[in-house]
């Protein structure tokens, strides 16, 4: 039983061997497929294809559902698991299932399911080992701007649109959540509901927060590698190291050559 569990574990987090990496990209192709449902239910379909698309949406939460007790049952300190980001961001894209309704507010947690990608462009991932590498902040920088766009516009769109006309798909939410972040200010498109205002100053509250704190690692990363000189490392890839480096600081390979320095 417990080498089961080590396999199951190893497996799940692994992207090096076939089935670690296959593992990775259909939980990857899953997240991206419901909150293409999610969003595409937002517009004037057929009823048999809303009823087609609800079947497939709860057929992957039973896979997220599956995912998330193999994670804890894999886990040596579950408490500490139970309560840590990852398994946060999981618990709550799965929430409607776990209350046994999926109506109502309950809606609103399935916009959070996107978030479930932020492991996965942590450390070592599918893209490769890119964590100390300024791709790794530009990923985090993007993925930030584009998590707070999809999740607070479906939060506001979920809100707003049973009763604002405003708010006739997901793209109007996107629309405004765009502007306001943006500090645009149409105004052409605005919440009416104490909800959806205060769902709007935490759009904004958190976009202030975390964007300038994405920007901050990547200004610490430039400031870091000054004066340092590109060499490239064969296994991680990481490409700036100190002049009078042998081995790579990261992975702890032999350093072959040096291209050029970095001004």
């Amino acid at each position: 039983m417990i080498q089961l569990r080590e396999k199951v574990a190893f497996y799940l987090e692994d992207i090096e061997t076939p089935l670690g990496r296959a593992v990775t990209l259909f939980i990857t192709a899953l997240v991206l497929v419901s909150s293409g449902i999610f969003v595409t239910q937002t517009y004037q379909i057929p009823g048999a294809v809303r009823e087609a698309l609800s079947e497939i949406e709860d057929v992957i939460l039973v896979v997220f559902v599956i995912e998330y007790c193999l994670r804890i049952w894999c886990a040596e300190k579950k408490l500490e698991f139970i309560f840590s980001l990852y398994s946060i961001v999981d618990l709550l894209s799965i929430a409607p299932f776990l209350i046994g309704a999926n109506v109502g507010y309950l809606r609103l947690f399935r916009w959070f399911r996107i978030l479930r990608l932020i492991r996965f462009i942590q450390g070592k991932t599918i893209f490769g080992y890119v964590s100390s590498e300024d791709s790794a902040i530009y990923a985090r920088i993007l993925f930030t701007i584009l998590s707070i766009v999809f999740v607070y516009s479906g939060l506001i769109y979920q809100v707003e649109h049973s009763f604002n006309p405003l708010f006739k798909t997901f793209l109007d939410a996107v629309y405004f959540s765009i502007s306001t972040i943006s500090t645009a200010g149409l105004g052409d498109i605005t919440p009416v509901s104490q909800t959806g205002r205060f769902l709007t100053i935490l759009m904004v509250v958190t976009g202030l927060i975390l964007v300038p704190w994405q920007l901050g690692d990547l200004i610490k990363r430039l400031v870091k590698t000054t004066g340092q000189i590109q060499t490239i490392c064969s296994n991680c890839g990481l490409a700036f190291h100190d002049p009078d480096a042998n081995f790579c600081k990261n992975c702890g390979t032999a350093l072959k050559h040096r291209q050029y320095a970095k001004q």
